[in-house]
């Protein structure tokens, strides 16, 4: 069975994000999507509620699943038997942090369990370049339109005011 990670922080998920998921569904008998934590970013929404909307945005991939994971990414990997991770690519600044993290899963992996961790990119579809997380938290403090940048808006504006 082929597996794959499709980690982030979803903060929160996107259309560009879903894109990714549901291609990487097509690719690998299943996929997990791993809402993380980046100790550099400060969150609008606490891991559980992230995960609830990634959740809700993939009910009908029935080939993914959801997990919430604050650890290295090659710790859930080798508990999970997964060699596998997905990353989209929007532009050139997205394969050189990537490109960067993936050299390091590698080394990490090898070293403290003996095996290979991969990291495939996948470009995104160009009527996603422009979406991302930054933009739609920037729309939504500043009460603009985020109906079209998200899977579920209804639900992750009434999440943001509970």
């Amino acid at each position: 069975m082929s597996r794959a990670l499709v980690p982030g922080s979803y903060d929160p998920i996107t259309v560009g994000h879903l894109d990714i998921i549901k291609r990487a569904s097509m690719l690998f008998d299943e996929v997990v999507v791993l809402v993380s934590k980046n100790s550099s970013k400060n969150y609008m929404l606490c891991s559980e509620k992230r995960a609830m909307l990634v959740e809700d945005a993939v009910k009908k991939l029935h080939n993914v699943r959801v997990a919430i994971y604050d650890g290295l990414l090659v710790d859930f990997a080798k508990v999970n038997e997964i060699d596998v991770t997905v990353k989209g690519i929007r532009n050139d600044k997205d394969y050189q942090y990537e490109e960067s993290m993936a050299g390091t899963n590698m080394l990490l992996s090898r070293k403290l369990y003996g095996r290979d961790f991969e990291t495939m990119y996948l470009p995104c579809s160009k009527e996603y370049a422009d979406v991302s997380s930054t933009v739609v938290r920037m729309l939504l403090s500043n009460d603009g339109d985020i109906s079209g940048l998200v899977p579920n808006a209804e639900l992750l504006i009434k999440t943001i005011k509970e």
